[in-house]
């Protein structure tokens, strides 16, 4: 039984962008996020440097974030979006950027080559080199490359904690900062044999397909790894994590397992947002667990949890978002 589901996307996306965007001024690149990075939505008090390549190549840029405030070196998270490695782009997970940046972080979100231009595992090479950008750089923007962590949504999340198990990637472009720890939201790790096209498109010329799997790879000295996700996702099953988190354990190695009651596959990465955050504390959870591998030695800044949701005009759409994610979410068993 595959533990990877592929629904109609493409469908949802356009649904919600319909539901979400209507109501929002008009943007110069309209997409399913962004109702979540309109300025109203989206936690202040942050600067963005965006564009900051750190490779060659016209997909080899990233977008920093950093507490317009701040009052020493800052620990630093590097965000791996998803897209079913295929789709995404930076700029649609400013809403991240922004949160983990309010909360104390530099954040690093850069863009990596999708299919099919790239197949396995370049777009692993690509999140290697930011890495090392990083490491060579990002105490220019006030971070502690000390104090690394990876962190990534669906096939971002893949990313993040490939690059965690598999140390061939870093050692190929030279990164020698220690991964203090990994948070993976709504990630596949264990879904092979390759059921569908997609997967197989990205995955199947690989010459030992058992090895794309980060299930398969883990080892006593993994860094520490935040696993979360829905319980009702229907596009990643909950599995996933449920699986790995199983392996981890079993060899040693430290994992934090954090599971939201009845959401499905996009709400856990939207409610790091300010607009969704009442939802679910993924982002305080996520946080707490850095925290844990020292993330601030004197302690984090502010609670950024907030606990009752919020009384304006966006409301009704999230109780429309609500009524169309529910029958996807929860009208097909993966199976």
């Amino acid at each position: 039984m595959s533990t990877l589901s592929v629904l109609p996307a493409t469908r949802l996306a356009l649904v919600l962008l319909f539901v979400l965007a209507a109501a929002l001024p008009s943007v110069a690149q309209v997409t399913i996020f962004s109702p979540f990075n309109v300025a109203d939505a989206m936690d202040q008090g942050v600067k963005k440097n965006a564009n900051v390549p750190y490779a060659d190549g016209l997909r080899k840029k990233l977008d920093v974030y950093r507490p317009l405030e701040m009052a020493g070196a800052a620990p630093v998270v590097m965000f791996i979006y998803g897209g079913s490695w295929r789709a995404g782009d930076k700029f649609e997970y400013e809403f991240v950027g922004r949160a983990l940046a309010a909360a104390g972080f530099v954040v690093v979100i850069p863009d990596y080559r999708l299919w099919p231009e790239v197949r396995y595992p370049e777009f692993l090479e690509d999140n290697a080199q930011a890495m090392k950008w990083v490491e060579d750089n990002i105490r220019g923007y006030g971070g502690d490359p000390r104090r690394f962590f990876l962190a990534g949504h669906s096939a971002g999340a893949y990313n993040a904690v490939m690059l965690g198990l598999d140390r061939s990637f870093q050692r190929e472009y030279g990164v020698t900062i220690p991964v203090r720890g990994i948070a993976g939201i709504s990630g596949p790790y264990n879904f092979y044999p390759f059921e569908y096209d997609q997967v197989r498109d990205t995955f199947g010329p690989a010459p030992n397909p058992e090895g794309t799997q980060p299930i398969n790879l883990v080892t006593a000295d993994a860094p520490p790894i935040f696993l979360a996700s829905g319980t009702t996702d229907p596009i990643v099953r909950v599995q996933n994590s449920e699986a790995l988190a199983q392996k981890l354990r079993a060899s040693g190695v430290w994992v934090t397992e954090k599971y939201y009651a009845g959401f499905g596959h996009l709400e856990p990465v939207l409610a790091l947002g300010a607009m969704l955050r009442f939802r679910m504390p993924v982002l305080q959870d996520m946080i707490d667990f850095f925290q844990t591998f020292g993330a601030f030695p004197s302690g984090t800044p502010r609670p950024v949890f907030t606990p009752d949701p919020p009384e304006d005009r966006m409301t009704a759409l999230i109780k429309q978002m609500d009524a169309v994610l529910a029958p996807i979410g929860g009208g097909r068993r993966n199976e």
